[in-house]
């Protein structure tokens, strides 16, 4: 038995081929309207992490209808998840917010409803909303936590500290819905122990998946300006294998790894530019788990 992939969970879930669209509800975010600052999360491209979603004058419908064209030469006959990426989604008025994703779950191709969001952006009214369209099709809440390193939170300015992340998680699992957690691998100033202890935290917290990223430098953002200045340096492909197996043997083995890498928009990259080629990335970490005994015999399954 491997790691659970995201692309055999859905499978096992949903019985068929499918495929995540992003989508953009127009929302902005706290650390970005002047409510927690200005600039947003350090390592933020002005899409708000969105850069592949449609543009977000667009209805949900005409969304979803573009991003199928776009993913039809991958999928065929297959069905889709409406994942609302782009900056805070849970970031309106709960009658807007209750428009547009109802408009994406009884969409009849979309299986089911994937919102990224903050902890501290999940009022009340708000996980009622979601605890209800949750009894429709099935919910997803992605929360971007990062580290739980005190020192790095504050750097990357992410707003929020742990007992508001353990609060949210608490909230939605009681509504039954999934939790995915974003780290982010390579953080200027922390060692390999540090980002461990990210992972041991969020295995603890018995949530349902985890997207693994390393950290990218993208233009336009503060954290490019440190980068410029030569204040840290990204890890080589190399080393990011190796982190990464050795973060996927600390989580539980029923949590779904949804991400093992990340491809930022290419016009916008910076470092580390190895990162770029996705297909490449993927086979390396394929070949290197077979070569490492399937993650030192705890996981052993082929990349999806």
């Amino acid at each position: 038995m491997g790691y659970y992939s995201l692309n055999r969970y859905l499978k096992e879930t949903f019985g068929t081929k499918v495929y995540k669209l992003a989508l953009n509800g127009g929302m902005t975010c706290p650390s970005r309207d002047g409510t927690l600052g200005s600039r947003g999360c350090i390592f933020c491209s002005a899409g708000g992490s969105g850069d592949f979603a449609a543009p977000a004058r667009n209805s949900i419908t005409e969304q979803i209808e573009q991003a199928k064209a776009k993913v039809a030469d991958k999928i065929k006959d297959g069905r889709y998840i409406a994942y609302f990426q782009a900056y805070t989604n849970t970031y309106a008025p709960v009658e807007y917010l209750e428009k547009i994703f109802t408009e994406a779950v009884y969409h009849k191709e979309i299986v089911a409803l994937s919102v990224a969001t903050r902890p501290d952006c999940l009022p009340e009214d708000v996980l009622e909303l979601l605890g209800r369209l949750n009894q429709v099709k099935p919910v997803w809440v992605e929360l971007g936590l990062q580290t739980v390193k005190a020192e790095s939170a504050a750097y990357i300015r992410r707003g929020y500290d742990l007992e508001c992340f353990e609060r949210a998680v608490a909230a939605l699992k009681e509504r039954g819905i999934s939790v995915i957690v974003h780290i982010i691998l390579g953080l200027p100033g922390e060692t390999k122990d540090d980002m461990l202890k990210t992972v041991e935290y969020v295995g603890r917290l018995h949530v349902q998946g985890v997207k693994l990223q390393l950290l990218h430098v993208l233009k336009g953002t503060d954290l490019a300006e440190d980068y410029n200045l030569r204040l840290f340096r990204t890890l080589t492909m190399e080393e990011y294998i190796e982190l990464l197996i050795d973060c996927i043997e600390h989580l539980p083995r029923d949590v779904v790894i949804h991400r093992l890498t990340g491809d930022g928009p290419k016009r916008l990259l910076i470092a580390p530019m190895w990162s770029a080629d996705k297909k490449k990335v993927l086979n390396a970490i394929k070949q290197r788990m077979e070569e490492r005994g399937c993650v030192q015999g705890r996981y052993c399954s082929p990349i999806h």
